[in-house]
């Protein structure tokens, strides 16, 4: 086996780029994503002209999560063929370009629906990058070791994206005034733009860096040259159920949703629907208890009014009133939120770190994912069942542990899938388990949770953050027993599978 320092004094500056183009798009990968949970509050209210608190605003969170998870898995279905058909590098570039402007267009925004629309585009972008980087990666090296040290490596950068948007979001605030207009519509209320469309215009920063960089790296060697020898076969998502590939793809597929499942049926959750109900926080949720009662009434008065009736405006103010009261409260509790993601996301982090060593030291492919869904048994049920009702520093801990074998799952496909499937069907097929699995099928993990389990517990009484956190853990766990299950007839990658 060639050392590390072996492998780098072989790298050319090309490799060097490639793996840099890589890294860039699965950071902003993230970026781009969890852009969502910090615009989309204040977008909506701010388009539909409604308090941040009005119950339209949360239930068009939910709308949107779910058109934006949907036109992802389907687009970025189709995005996986195109990776196969038309190359690596070109849909690859397309996919960051797309996603980079769709928010730039997004901040933009005068209505509801082009919000929706650009935030849509975002997430086909992020669904395609990711397939048409993990096929391009796999196929710089010709070396076993060095393809798989590298694919995890650049996959790390993914957890840095959470970090960094959210860095990026607190600058924004904290500087907002002194910012130029940029032709950005106005706040309501405000001569300067809201917060909300800066943060969005970030999103630009990776087509200025893969723009400089992308003409001074080739397509994929082993593709262009079967492409230019006519030996390359044509995907199709029929080849993908033939006896040979069958149970490859629909396993990939059943554990990709399973990662999915977990990440948006419960960690995803936590943050804001499970946080308040932490011990700690007992004094803030009882003294906030008639206030928002307060609030959904005032809400349910405006709500029924006419869009242009001027009673609206006395609501408005008494609402407003109602939201200054809640603000200190509510800052206590946002202060604990961000506590709770900044651990899951150095969780993940470390999950990511973690994956990257067991691939350089060689850990079996089988063996490997093990390693992540045993933990996985015990962990999970433990902080939802038992250490979120015990609070503090035990529950961040355990929650920072679910972020790391939860994270780590996601880099080891993006490692497994374009060895599991031959060079015709490496997007194909690593879209499908992706795409279809985790985006599609897992993504709709939240809405069990949130809106069928939770309230099932809850039964006619209020949906507390004690329920949420029960049904997330009943959730995640029978989840992570599935992913145990389905992962007993994951088969070992052949290397060099080919045509």
């Amino acid at each position: 086996m060639s050392s590390p320092t072996a492998d780098s004094r072989r790298f050319t500056t090309t490799q060097w780029l490639i793996l840099i183009i890589a890294s860039i798009g699965f950071l902003f990968d993230t970026y781009e994503l969890l852009m969502t949970p910090l615009v989309a509050a204040p977008a909506i209210a701010e388009l539909r002209r409604v308090p941040l608190n009005n119950p339209i605003v949360t239930e068009w969170v939910g709308r949107l999560l779910w058109i934006s998870a949907l036109c992802g898995g389907v687009f970025g279905l189709l995005g996986g063929w195109l990776v196969d058909r038309l190359g690596r590098k070109k849909v690859m570039a397309l996919s960051i370009f797309l996603y980079s402007f769709s928010p730039f267009f997004a901040a933009y925004s005068t209505s509801l629906g082009m919000f929706v629309f650009f935030r849509s585009t975002t997430f086909i972008g992020v669904c395609v990058e990711f397939i048409a980087a993990i096929t391009w990666v796999a196929e710089v090296f010709e070396d076993r070791k060095q393809k798989e040290r590298w694919l995890g490596i650049t996959q790390a950068f993914a957890s840095l994206g959470g970090v960094l948007v959210t860095t990026m979001s607190i600058w924004v605030s904290a500087n907002a005034k002194a910012l130029p207009h940029l032709g950005l519509p106005a706040g309501l209320g405000s001569t300067d733009p809201s917060t909300w469309r800066y943060l969005l215009i970030t999103g630009l920063l990776p087509a200025i860096l893969i723009a400089l960089m992308l003409p001074f790296v080739p397509e994929s060697k082993v593709w262009r040259e079967k492409r230019a020898a006519g030996t390359l076969k044509r995907p199709s998502f029929a080849a993908l159920f033939a006896p040979e590939l069958r149970r490859t793809t629909l396993v990939t597929a059943a554990l990709s949703a399973c990662a999915y499942g977990i990440a948006f049926g419960a960690l995803q959750v936590t943050v804001a629907r499970v946080t308040p109900g932490l011990p700690e926080l007992k004094p803030q949720t009882t003294a906030l208890a008639p206030l928002r009662k307060e609030a959904e009434a005032l809400n349910r008065q405006l709500n029924a009014l006419p869009a242009n009736d001027p009673a609206r405006a006395e609501l408005m103010t008494q609402i407003k009133a109602n939201f200054g009261k809640q603000k200190p409260i509510n800052d206590v509790v946002k202060e604990m939120s961000d506590k709770v993601q900044f651990r899951q996301e150095m969780g993940g982090l470390l999950g990511r770190i973690l994956l990257a060593a067991y691939l350089i030291i060689g850990v079996s492919r089988v063996k490997l994912i093990r390693i992540f869904q045993v933990p996985a048994l015990i962990v999970l049920p433990l902080t939802y069942f038992v250490f979120f009702r015990l609070g503090g520093e035990m529950f961040l801990w355990s929650y920072f542990v679910c972020g790391l074998l939860v994270v780590a799952q996601f880099s080891y496909f993006g490692e497994y899938l374009p060895k599991a499937f031959p060079l015709h069907l490496r997007g194909t097929g690593g879209s499908f388990a992706t795409n279809v699995g985790g985006r599609m099928i897992g993504t709709s993990m939240a809405f069990v949770t949130t809106a069928v389990v939770a309230p099932m517990l809850a039964g006619s009484g209020p949906l507390l953050p004690a329920y949420v956190a029960k049904a997330a853990g009943i959730v995640a766990t029978s989840i992570a027993i599935v992913s145990f299950l389905v992962g007993l007839l994951l088969p070992e990658p052949k290397d060099g599978i080919e045509d």
